[in-house]
């Protein structure tokens, strides 16, 4: 979600807002209401910066609604920083001196964001840096002597002294008593990303989005310190659709255990707050989609068990005492950037039910995640983020989102769309009043700065502000925000530990993926190779191999620098080409280095300048001058590897047919441990067992599929999506991979021959509610090496029957299991659960139903095991969908204009 600024010309009373700039000294112990002296700070304003990279300031920051040069100045002050700047219009930055190195000094008209509790003001503006300088900074100046560490609220004063920090009280009693104690004004500041707090209260700002996707990243309410500095760095793990590749449940459950151990350090340091806008768990239906990179792939049944670890992986195993709070995003029926803001999709009920919410459904059943975000598309005509019937009927209705602190945030800007692009009301007043009566918690963005208005009009309730308020703050009780927790003792010790290295290194190699080897690789840990050509754009690749929503790693480890470093290697690099070049520069110079090596090793791929988010790929082409680089380097005839990085796949036909590329592996982002990682796995110190998570399709698809097409079956606009449905013939089929080593399979335990479908379902009610999770039978099967090497197993096993609605699926994933380390010789047992979600599909009004006919399973894309068994008996429905979709009508307080669905971007 990039943020977009939204100026407003709102004008309130707030000035009780700017006193809880300065925190309290991490020693006091409350006991009375008395604040003690109140810090002021006295600055020199020093003009307006262009601050493209946020570098000026950086050693601490604040983020509020109700910045003012004075509360920044403040803030800062108070730590001992003798400068301050104010960004984007509501980031406050601190300094012990301004670095002016990527920085600008520029007419003070182009710091144009108003500050929103005091627009006479100027707060900079996107990118553009209000600077100041502190003239009485508190402690010592030149180095920032006062703490940052989060002090749980109830510990400073004037909180203290109010019934929220009661603890004599309920938790709901205490939230009640903060609402109520909230002035209008106040209540309005607190339903906004860059939530205000209250300073007459003591209720301090708190930063709502902070990031974790793969990660603790870069966000408004995260901070990472200068280098060399505590919080300077935390783990930075591979994207989340490498990582998907591994195919690994128990790896997912550990990251976000990193990751939220790391988010919960970085929030009680006071460099971010304590709820992370993560996971991304849409399906990567689309391969053009340019946020794929962030998701678990294609797949929506690999996807669920992804949420199923990574979720409380982050938010640990007691939901009412969280070490953060995840969220799952984005609410829903969102894959495309082309026309995100405007769009509307109305996907068949059977698609909602099968696809686009059943991974939203495990989110909140089952892995007990603390928020949603809904999304800027609309679906079935109503803008996500004003859609009563998945906002109420089915996320808190049907899926029983109800517990006190469970809330919803808004995309950014996603609020203000439904005005500006979707048109669904006719101001944007309305449109807040819309998103907010129809269970939108708390925006990101600014539209809910005129709730005032609308409550006036009589468009929204002041009850509903305070259910939302209520939601929020239920939700920071569960983190210990007001009390501390069991967590609030982790700091930066905790960050970058050496387990946590060790894991994202793991994930780097485990997910990559061998898409074609003649027998080169690997290339073993003692080789006679000596002069290696290593070229390409990703070959001294750092940050690029981050992929997008990164945060700042401790170190980034190039493919180069783990090659050169490699014993007996004479290393010889050359870029040859960028990413997406435009012309032929560099190729020339890159063939002539590589013309005296003994192998070439190929890095190059597609990056986040052509997919990322706003950005959709146009074509699924390798990029051309890449291709002739490799033809080129290919026709030398020394032995070579190509390696593809980036999140979406590339038609590999060319390089696949290229008889000089003797090897090809898909790396996706691997991130900070990318190059070592690379190495090892292609001298074969690291077996390769990952699977393509994503079909990788002919390039002739983009010209068979529209991009808006929502529907997953083959239609007259679509030869279909994803495995499941795709009707032409892959380059690289989903599940796809090779191993440096053979296996020979066969079947331990396997389900009976038949089954009375009534008696099924009588027999798995002893296990509780039926649903798609209820246990059905576990498939086993033995995995023997039979080749070379030593090597991981990932077992995929599909099913596929001839029953249920046409058109029938090709087949499903129905389970998997990645087995470690079997050596040569030796064998391993993969355990394969089955539920009756397995069985099960759902029918034209969502009902997921288990039908009657014959079924089979196939372990791998070969299917190199296979088990037939039969369903008799009558259909039986599992689980439903509330209404069969959204209504053709709902009670708006406002007009509305319900939207058609869009063939074209409309933002």
């Amino acid at each position: 979600m990039i943020g977009r600024n939204h100026n407003s010309s709102l004008s309130l009373a707030a000035a009780s807002l700017l006193a809880s700039s300065a925190a309290a000294q991490s020693n006091f112990t409350c006991k009375s209401s008395g604040t003690g002296a109140t810090y002021n700070a006295t600055s020199k304003y020093l003009g307006c910066y262009l601050d493209p990279s946020v570098s000026i300031l950086g050693a601490v920051k604040l983020s509020t609604i109700a910045m003012t040069p004075q509360l920044c100045t403040s803030f800062c002050g108070a730590r001992g920083y003798s400068y301050a700047g104010i960004n984007f219009g509501t980031q406050c930055f601190c300094d012990v001196a301004p670095n002016y190195s990527n920085a600008k000094l520029v007419d003070d008209t182009k710091c144009s964001s108003k500050c929103y509790t005091d627009p006479s003001q100027r707060c900079g503006a996107t990118y553009v840096e209000s600077l100041y300088q502190v003239l009485n900074p508190q402690g010592n100046a030149s180095t920032g002597s006062a703490s940052n560490n989060y002090i749980p609220a109830c510990e400073t004063s004037p909180l203290c002294s109010h019934q929220v920090c009661n603890t004599s009280l309920s938790t709901a009693d205490r939230v009640a008593s903060l609402v109520g104690e909230l002035q209008l004004e106040e209540k309005i500041l607190n339903l906004v990303d860059s939530a205000a707090g209250s300073g007459r209260l003591g209720l301090p700002p708190y930063e709502w989005w902070n990031e974790a996707t793969h990660g603790v990243g870069s966000a408004p309410g995260v901070q990472f310190a200068h280098k060399g500095s505590n919080y300077s760095y935390a783990t930075s793990f591979p994207s989340p659709i490498l990582t998907a590749a591994a195919f690994d449940d128990p790896l997912v459950r550990a990251i976000g255990e990193v990751v939220g151990r790391e988010g919960r350090a970085f929030g009680n340091g006071g460099f971010a707050g304590f709820d992370y806008w993560a996971p991304n768990m849409n399906a990567f239906r689309d391969p053009r989609w340019g946020r794929g990179q962030e998701t678990p792939g294609e797949d929506i049944y690999h996807v669920q068990n992804y949420i199923k670890n990574y979720v409380p992986g982050m938010q640990g195993p007691d939901v009412d005492q969280k070490q953060i709070i995840a969220t799952c995003k984005h609410y829903a029926v969102y894959d495309l950037e082309t026309g995100r803001y405007g769009n509307d999709y109305d996907p068949s009920v059977q698609d909602l039910a099968d696809y686009y919410l059943a991974a939203f459904k495990t989110c909140v059943r089952d892995a007990h995640v603390g928020s949603i975000m809904c999304s800027y598309n609309a679906v079935g005509g109503y803008p996500s983020c004003a859609n009563e019937y998945l906002l109420e009927e089915v996320l808190r209705e049907h899926w029983g989102f109800n517990a006190p602190g469970s809330y919803v945030v808004s995309d950014c800007g996603a609020v203000t769309d439904i005005y500006q692009f979707h048109n669904f009301t006719n101001t944007e007043e309305a449109a807040a009043s819309v998103a907010l009566n129809a269970g939108t918690d708390i925006e990101c963005g600014s539209s809910f700065l005129k709730l005032n208005s609308s409550l006036a009009d009589g468009q929204v309730t002041l009850a509903r502000m305070d259910q939302a308020l209520t939601r929020l703050y239920s939700a920071l009780f569960t983190v210990g925000y007001f009390d501390g927790n069991q967590y609030t003792s982790l700091d930066f010790s905790d960050v970058a530990t050496p387990d946590a290295q060790n894991i994202a290194y793991t994930a780097a190699h485990e997910g990559m993926t061998l898409l074609q080897n003649n027998g080169l690789l690997p290339l073993g840990e003692t080789n006679s190779y000596k002069n290696v050509a290593v070229i390409g754009p990703y070959a001294n690749a750092t940050t690029q191999m981050q992929g997008d929503y990164s945060g700042t790693p401790k170190y980034l480890r190039s493919p180069l620098s783990a090659f050169q470093n490699q014993s007996g290697w004479n290393v010889t690099y050359a870029m040859g080409t960028l990413i997406n070049a435009y012309n032929d520069s560099g190729i020339s110079a890159a063939v002539d280095a590589a013309k005296s090596a003994d192998l070439i090793i190929y890095l190059g791929g597609i990056d986040g300048s052509i997919e990322n988010e706003q950005l959709d790929r146009t074509n699924l082409t390798y990029p051309s001058y890449q291709l002739e680089l490799i033809s080129q380097l290919a026709a030398i005839g020394a032995p070579m590897v190509v390696v593809t990085f980036g999140g979406g796949q590339l038609d590999h036909t060319p390089i696949f047919d290229n008889a000089g590329v003797c090897s090809v592996i898909w790396a996706g982002y691997p991130s900070q441990d990318g190059g070592p990682a690379l190495l090892d796995v292609l001298l074969g110190v690291q077996s390769i067992a990952g699977r393509l998570p994503i079909t990788q399709y002919p390039a002739s698809y983009v010209n068979e599929t529209n991009i808006f097409d929502i529907a997953l079956r083959p239609n007259v606009n679509s030869t279909g999506r994803t495995y499941k449905w795709y009707t032409g013939t892959a380059v690289r089929p989903f599940g796809f991979g090779m191993h440096y080593t053979t296996f020979a399979f066969s079947w331990d335990g396997q389900p009976s021959s038949h089954y009375n479908i009534t008696e099924l379902i009588a027999a798995s009610q002893d296990s509780g509610p039926i649903n798609d999770i209820t246990p059905f039978t576990t498939v086993t099967a033995t995995v023997q090496n039979t080749g070379k090497h030593t090597s991981d197993y990932v077992g995929l096993l599909f099913l596929s029957s001839d029953s249920g609605p046409l058109p029938l699926p090709i087949k499903s994933l129905v389970s998997y299991d990645r087995l470690h380390n079997i050596t040569v010789g030796g064998s391993d047992q993969l355990i394969l659960p089955l539920t009756l979600g397995s069985l099960a599909r759902s029918d034209e009004n969502g009902n997921l139903v288990v039908y009657p006919g014959n079924y089979k399973l196939m372990l791998d894309n070969d299917a190199c095991l296979t088990f037939e068994f039969a369903l008799t008996g009558a259909a039986a429905i599992i689980e439903t969908l509330p209404t069969q979709g959204p209504r053709s009508q709902y009670n708006y307080t406002v007009p509305v204009n319900v939207q058609a669905p869009s063939w074209q971007a409309y933002s």
